[in-house]
């Protein structure tokens, strides 16, 4: 038998390869132990955690991969079939077209050899495993989030080592997450949601016991008794429109309380109040609101419900009919008050063509550069939906005004607060950015 020689280079070369193919072998990371999947504690039923313990010092990561739910490897399934058909179909139609087959025959081929594929990969073995994340490598917990309260999963941890190659994983038993009456990570928000409403109540007591609440001036609002009086002066209408939706539509609800107003205001003054609108059940509704506005006024036998009447539910059509009037009978004031759309340049532009004083407001933030361009007083967002406890200074709602005020002052101080907080962090500051992000992580998580 012939003896085999290797050269000296040869011999230390893969002894050394045999070397560090053994260092690597032992450099490998030892698999977590203990490995617990379990329910996360206040959640809303989406999430598990899984928490394990490790003695090994030379990992660098951990990945956590999760099996797939039931609806994920229906899906699973469906796109490795579709995979393999399509693939299947695109190799059959080419070897058919290379053989020289007619266009249906090679079709028809390619399409029974997408079938057989499909058929075929529904009972392929998938990877039962999904990547979920990595944690660090002094983490020892993890929160698996996504995940379908109806299914149990199995979760894998795996260690990495610092050369970026991965141990063995060790996985838990199967788990199942479970919906909680509760939500922790929504805890602050419910503090703060109680703190508002306690800031309410407590307004509204106040404001029954007789602690006078004061609300800024609005303009359009005092406005109103001079337009209606100008309106009696001149004989001339006025014309209220409560935007063009239903009463489903709290701007509509909105503008329909300060018609009240408005409409006791016209009956003391004894001038004519015009009301078109462009729902029926807004029609109703306005014509019960006048109607006590003029008993309140002690003018009962001066309530006209004709001049209350329904146009249409088309938007443009109810805008012509509301332009046309204008045109024909001059209104002296023209109020608008609820939801609008396009039709608010055409309303206020005619408006103002025929010199009347014009007070809009609406919660419609893309209408609003029109109104304030064309009408002589607008109420801007909340102005609009305060003028109800700015008009009727009934305690109720002027203590629920002055809570929320308080709630959103709250609010905004938080902010100020987070803000400056993560300016100072940008500069340097450990502590404020941690302040930082506890606002921003915990109080103020949407």
């Amino acid at each position: 038998m012939r003896e085999i020689r290797i050269p000296p280079s040869q011999a230390i070369v893969a002894g050394a390869l045999a070397f560090a193919l053994a260092a690597l072998a032992v450099a490998a990371p030892p698999p977590p132990t203990n490995v617990v999947a379990e329910d996360n504690p206040w959640d809303d039923g989406s999430a598990l955690r899984v928490t394990w313990t490790s003695d090994g010092t030379d990992v660098a990561a951990w990945r956590i991969r999760r099996t797939l739910g039931e609806e994920e490897r229906r899906q699973q399934r469906e796109r490795h079939q579709i995979e393999a058909a399509a693939q299947a179909y695109a190799t059959a139609l080419a070897a058919a077209k290379a053989a020289g087959q007619a266009p249906e025959d090679a079709t028809q081929a390619a399409t029974a050899a997408a079938q057989a594929a499909a058929t075929k990969a529904g009972g392929d073995t998938l990877d039962p495993f999904m990547f979920v994340g990595i944690a660090g490598a002094s983490d020892r917990s993890f929160v698996v989030e996504g995940l379908d309260g109806e299914s149990s999963y199995v979760v894998s941890v795996e260690p990495r080592g610092a050369d970026g190659g991965y141990g063995e994983a060790a996985i838990s038993a199967e788990a199942q997450p479970a919906q909680q009456l509760f939500r922790g990570d929504r805890l602050w928000f419910g503090i703060m949601l109680f703190g508002v409403i306690a800031m309410i109540l407590g307004c509204v007591v106040a404001a029954r016991n007789g602690v006078k609440m004061r609300i800024r001036r609005i303009a359009g609002l005092d406005a109103i008794d001079e337009a209606v009086g100008r309106a009696t002066e001149m004989g001339r209408p006025v014309l209220f429109i409560p935007g063009i939706q239903d009463m489903d539509n709290v701007q509509t609800v909105a503008g329909v309380t300060i018609l009240g107003r408005v409409a006791k205001t016209a009956a003391e003054y004894d001038a004519t109040i015009e009301v078109p609108t462009a729902r029926s059940l807004v029609m109703t509704a306005c014509q019960d609101v006048v109607q006590s506005a003029y008993y309140e006024a002690g003018r009962a036998d001066a309530y006209n419900p004709d001049t209350i009447r329904y146009i249409t539910d088309e938007q443009f059509g109810f805008a012509a009919y509301a332009a046309g009037r204008m045109v024909r009978e001059k209104p002296a004031t023209c109020i608008y008050m609820g939801q609008f759309y396009a039709e608010s340049l055409l309303l206020s532009e005619n408006g103002n063509a025929v010199g009347a004083i014009q007070i809009a407001g609406t919660g419609e933030t893309s209408q609003l550069p029109f109104f304030v361009a064309a009408c002589d007083y607008t109420l801007i967002g909340e102005e609009f939906f305060a003028a109800s406890a700015y008009l009727s200074r009934e305690p109720l709602q002027m203590g629920s005004l002055m809570g929320q005020d308080m709630g959103k002052a709250m609010v905004m101080l938080l902010v100020v607060i987070g803000v400056i907080c993560t300016t100072a962090g940008a500069l340097g500051s450990g502590q404020a950015q941690a302040i930082a992000d506890f606002l921003a992580n915990n109080v103020l998580k949407s």
